[in-house]
């Protein structure tokens, strides 16, 4: 069983396709929306939401990039998953721009094969990114609307490896019950709470330097086309129609980033992919669950 946790700032007719595509009458999902979003936003999806009892709305607040609130309304999540339920195996997250490119009766069958295993993107930031140091090295201030990045340097923590990756992972109910309760923690809270782009190091370096976990498996098992966005970081491009056969070639469960306003096209191919899956089909006949709209079953 799967604990979703699903990330939104913006389009919500994108969000309830995503939802849709991912549901599953035995998974658990919480909802963020970011405080900063255009109003509405969250009454549509809290709306939406109301249909489906195994979903809950997790209270919003400003999730600014490079800020550690992105790293908050990861732990907020996480730890309203384990109060929803004790009967979820694996956590996932997602953002509102993101797609499954499998069934969710094919990504069960996967992780359930792969029991143990932290899919986590995870490399030594020192020796693998030492241009990246100064994102932890230097004392940051997060505000609302803006990082304030200081003048004022500091250590690492001690005797502690810093790793980097990205903010997407596929990890276990273990792991999520340590980050989020354990005292262990809290040093790791204090000191990446002031640091630039935490969400892309703190669970990595949580986990890399703990043993509250199974093995690390360095894959995240997303498609994402990282291309580069001004001087300081990457950004992944936006799938189109065109990308359809790289996308359903991989061992991937999920891509991203998706723009339905750039090309809606993909995501309707997707939907026809993942409603063919005759084992997916069973279950959504069985429990009512329909991921797409009858036209998009005609392939």
């Amino acid at each position: 069983m799967i604990a979703y946790l699903l990330l939104v700032h913006r389009f919500p007719d994108q969000f309830e396709r995503l939802f849709r595509a991912i549901h599953h009458p035995d998974h658990h999902y919480v909802v963020h929306v970011d405080a900063n979003a255009e109003p509405g936003v969250g009454r549509r999806i809290e709306a939406f939401l109301s249909a489906y009892p195994n979903a809950a709305m997790l209270k919003s607040r400003p999730a600014l990039w490079g800020g550690y609130s992105l790293v908050d309304a990861e732990l907020r999540g996480m730890a309203r998953l384990l109060e929803m339920g004790a009967d979820w195996e694996f956590f996932i997250n997602l953002s509102g721009q993101d797609f499954p490119l499998k069934s969710q009766s094919a990504i069960r069958a996967f992780l359930s094969a792969n029991r143990g295993k932290e899919f986590i993107r995870a490399a030594d930031q020192a020796k693998t990114r030492p241009d990246t140091m100064a994102r932890v090295q230097n004392y940051v201030v997060e505000r609302r609307d803006r990082i304030i990045r200081t003048i004022l340097r500091r250590p690492f923590l001690r005797k502690t490896t810093p790793y980097i990756g990205n903010q997407w992972m596929i990890v276990s109910r273990r792991f999520c019950e340590f980050v989020c309760h354990d005292p262990q923690v809290e040093r790791f809270k204090r000191f990446y709470r002031h640091t630039f782009i935490a969400d892309e190091g703190f669970f990595q370096t949580v986990m890399m330097n703990t043993s509250a976990h199974g093995e690390v498996v360095n894959d995240d098992l997303r498609t994402i086309d990282w291309i580069p966005d001004g001087d300081i970081k990457l950004r992944p491009r936006t799938f189109t129609a065109a990308d359809v056969h790289l996308l359903r070639s991989g061992k991937d469960q999920f891509a991203r980033k998706f723009d339905a306003n750039v090309d809606s096209e993909i995501l309707t191919l997707l939907e026809r992919r993942i409603a063919s899956d005759p084992v997916q089909q069973l279950v959504d006949e069985i429990s009512g669950n329909n991921p797409t709209t009858p036209d998009l079953l005609v392939a």
